[in-house]
């Protein structure tokens, strides 16, 4: 699960490589020692590169992604809108961070709410959008699952819809690939959503944690997620010249590495003649890890793990990524509006975030997760 390569390039960086040097030296690189990935075309579903892609992991904020999948069937059966008041629960404001920090009985429209899921990730807001459309979270996660099921995303199963650790909560590489790409045919009118570079409440302004957003030539989505027994993860997709791919890392070490490793994915894929013709559908199950979730808590949340997350950022906290197809973003984010509708009382300030984390037996640590900054070289 080593993502050794990443920092070895990280240090070369300063000693001259030209882009077109490390284009080749990048070129150079395997990724059969990385952790589990796949890459996939959206308009063919061909599958042009994985590795253990049905090895069992946490799914962690990527489980948000199910959680919009089934509000936008729902918003297709026309059981709600985008217009429908969200309304906070005692049970969606006990939830940890990263949230919102919303009271009981505070509203924000569907819309909102989704443009917070995707930008912020917030845990609060997910329970309270599961509770509106499924009378219940629990009744939400069952939909979640039927949803999930119907889309033949055969390895896995859903707990709760915001990602936090749980028992029974798992996931693959191809299950999550198979989802990412439904989003994008079975629903492109709300491509947008994937897409923010953050949202504003109107007193605070949020950026997107997908560090690939208007930083990678195409970048449209998707997600990105972290606990501490699945590592740093991230889904990523692009458009160019009208060609749609999308990539699924999972555990990586740090955000810069799972920014790096989903740049370089997609990358390759832009520019790579690939053989094979295996789609998402005819993949055939192989590999170790099939029986049990992979738990990679000790390599993630320990005194190690820190160290490596130390060594992403330069001496004044600003993201250190390696890819060289991450630039730095050329204008001001543009925030879109996501708060709680005029007329309530104001929403709290913001408030010092760690993102809470667990192993597969429940005990829960807190790891602090930054905001991202923009990247530098």
């Amino acid at each position: 699960m080593s993502t050794s390569h990443f920092r070895l390039f990280a240090a070369m960086r300063p000693l001259g490589f030209t882009v077109a040097a490390t284009a080749a030296f990048l070129a150079s690189i395997s990724l059969a020692q990385a952790n589990p990935h796949i890459l996939v075309d959206v308009q063919t579903g061909r599958v042009l590169e994985h590795e253990e892609a049905f090895r069992k992991w946490y799914p962690a904020s990527l489980t948000k992604l199910m959680t919009v999948y089934t509000v936008f069937d729902a918003i297709r059966a026309g059981q709600i809108s985008l217009d429908t008041p969200i309304v906070m629960s005692k049970r969606a404001a006990a939830q940890p961070a990263a949230k919102m920090y919303f009271k009981p009985g505070q509203k924000l429209t569907l819309d909102s709410a989704l443009k917070i899921l995707l930008v912020k990730s917030a845990n609060d807001v997910a329970v309270a959008v599961a509770e509106a459309v499924g009378g219940t979270q629990e009744g939400f996660v069952t939909r979640m699952n039927g949803e999930a099921l119907k889309l033949g995303m055969t390895d896995s199963h859903f707990v709760n819809p915001n990602g936090l650790p749980g028992k029974g909560q798992y996931t693959t590489a191809r299950d999550l690939a198979v989802l990412t790409v439904a989003l994008r045919r079975d629903f492109p009118q709300y491509a947008s959503y994937f897409s923010l570079e953050g949202f504003t409440t109107g007193q605070q302004n949020v950026p997107n944690l997908n560090m690939l957003i208007g930083r990678f030539a195409g970048a449209d989505g998707m997600k990105t997620g972290f606990i501490c027994a699945s590592g740093f993860n991230q889904i990523g997709s692009a458009t160019r010249n009208g060609r749609t791919l999308v990539s699924v890392v999972l555990g990586t070490d740090s955000l810069a590495a799972r920014a790096d490793a989903t740049a370089n994915l997609l990358q390759k894929g832009f520019t790579t003649q690939f053989p094979g013709n295996d789609t998402l559908g005819s993949l055939k199950p192989y590999g170790q890890g099939q029986d049990q979730v992979t738990d990679i808590t000790a390599d993630i949340c320990s005194a190690k793990g820190a160290k490596i997350r130390s060594e992403t950022r330069d001496e004044v906290g600003r993201m250190k990524v390696s890819s060289p197809y991450i630039l730095e973003m050329d204008h001001d984010p543009q925030f879109v509006f996501a708060g709680l509708i005029p007329g309530q009382d104001p929403q709290p300030a913001q408030q010092p975030e760690k993102v809470a984390t667990g192993d597969a037996a429940g005990a829960v640590a807190n790891v602090p997760v930054p905001m991202p900054r923009p990247t530098s070289f």
